[in-house]
């Protein structure tokens, strides 16, 4: 009985190679490999490269823009309400506003630093509010204090 001829293609993206196999009626397979045109790694790089898509992160790391953009959140403690922060993140500064419940809306300028999955921001206003915690992804939470004193638990999220 003869055999059917089979035929398969393999695409190597890590090495830019095109590799064909097929079957011919003798049974034997034929492997043809295309070379790309150009190869371009670093010189140090002998790995293969990972095979997902996901990007290669440090999962603890906020990128140096991460933060920039909206986040809602909530505080509770000493005193209880809702905020609304707006980030521009450079490199581990942050600068940005800060719009709380309890304040007529009126945003009040911040400033702040992230490293690593650390955060620390804080205002200067009629009493000091200092806000610490961490951030994961689009949430974060920690602590603040008003004047150094009351305080209690804050929690955000990226809109």
């Amino acid at each position: 009985m003869r055999q059917k001829p089979t035929r398969g293609v393999a695409l190597l993206a890590g090495l830019g190679c095109l590799v064909v196999l097929g079957g011919c009626s003798s049974g034997k397979a034929k492997v043809t490999v295309t070379p790309p045109a150009q190869i371009s790694l670093p010189p140090s790089s002998s790995a293969v490269p990972p095979t997902s898509s996901a990007p290669a992160t440090t999962p603890a790391a906020v990128s140096d823009s991460g933060l920039t953009g909206s986040w809602t959140g909530k505080y509770s403690g000493a005193f209880t309400g809702t905020f609304r922060l707006t980030w521009l993140q450079t490199g581990s500064n942050l600068a940005g506003t800060i719009m709380l419940s309890t304040e007529n809306n009126e945003p009040i300028p911040l400033t702040g630093t992230v490293n690593g999955n650390t955060i620390s921001f804080g205002t200067v206003g009629s009493q000091a509010v200092t806000y610490s915690g961490t951030v994961s992804g689009n949430s974060m939470s920690g602590s603040y204090q008003v004047g150094g004193a009351a305080g209690g638990p804050w929690s955000a999220n990226k809109s």
